[in-house]
């Protein structure tokens, strides 16, 4: 698989796809709704990314950014092969995967400036703090994480945040994130988690991560996750991903779709079995009424954006 994210003009998102998949991706465009692509890698880094924009029976806008505004150059190309070729190479780091085209850098005029925070100490203390555990959390993207920071000081009519600042002040601590997590060795425990829940789904149980903002809310939606075969599921919401990115493990929700009991049980012993499994520690006595709490728990979820 290649260690990249793939964004669709009609709202697909496709996390480390093969290198068939994205030629497939890049073949497909050229439709209405369905005209271009963008690729970033993962872990997603500000100002890096390739695109490319086609429309039928028209040649191939290629494009990539290396950082900064005055790094993005495009290229023309007439067939959708080149593009592949281009797109590959960049996504696996290929030396010279540029070279052989006559690309132009592209005018995007001057970097707006971001003006400084106007916030005291205990607001930027509180934002800061916040968007550290979303970050930490890691299952949001850097826009989602700016939308998070534009909006948390809103009260009435103050908006403290722009758009412009939250994104500096998210790209800061994203890159900071990145930048710890370059120094993990490994198999991470919430890597050990998705393999769980991956053996989980395969066996007939849904199984989802970061579902939804609430127990009330997860239990409400869950069954609409399902397969028809499925028998059970198992799920943890926002709240018990901010938890045990604080370090005080994560609660599991799971039940059965029959309301029974004794499913309950089943898959409650078939989620700690699966858990185990990959080295995961759990705490429950086998009460069908009771949530499932793998501790202790080291969060050190790897970034995608």
């Amino acid at each position: 698989m290649l260690e990249i994210v793939v964004k669709t003009e009609n709202g697909e998102r496709h996390v480390r796809v093969s290198a068939e998949e994205l030629a497939g991706l890049v073949r497909r465009i050229g439709g209405d709704g369905d005209r271009f692509l963008v690729v970033q890698r993962i872990p997603d880094l500000p100002d890096v990314f390739t695109q490319v924009w086609h429309e039928a029976g028209g040649d191939y806008t290629l494009e990539h950014r290396d950082g900064a505004a005055d790094r993005h150059f495009q290229v023309m190309v007439d067939t959708p092969e080149a593009v592949i070729a281009a797109m590959t190479g960049w996504a696996r780091r290929e030396d010279g995967w540029e070279s052989g085209r006559a690309w132009s850098p592209l005018d995007m005029g001057p970097a707006r400036e971001v003006p400084p925070l106007e916030l005291d100490e205990d607001e930027r203390r509180e934002l800061e703090r916040r968007v550290r555990e979303v970050l930490v959390g890691g299952y949001d993207t850097r826009d989602e994480l700016a939308e998070l920071a534009e909006d948390y000081l809103v009260s009435g009519d103050r908006r403290p945040v722009s758009r412009e600042q939250a994104q500096a002040l998210v790209d800061r601590m994203w890159l900071e994130r990145v930048a710890e997590q370059a120094a993990w060795q490994g198999e991470t425990d919430p890597e050990r988690l998705t393999r769980a829940f991956t053996a989980l789904e395969e066996a007939g149980i849904t199984a989802r991560e970061n579902f939804t903002c609430c127990r009330s809310c997860g239990q409400a939606e869950i069954g609409a996750e399902a397969e028809p075969d499925a028998r059970g599921f198992v799920y943890f919401h926002t709240q018990c991903t901010d938890s045990a990115a604080g370090g005080q493990g994560l609660m599991l929700l799971y039940g059965g779709f029959d309301g029974s009991t004794e499913t309950t049980a089943a898959v409650g012993q078939e989620v700690v079995t699966a858990l185990e499994a990959v080295g995961l520690p759990t705490e429950w006595d086998n009460d069908p009424t009771r949530a499932i709490k793998i501790t202790p728990l080291d969060w050190r979820r790897r970034l995608v954006g």
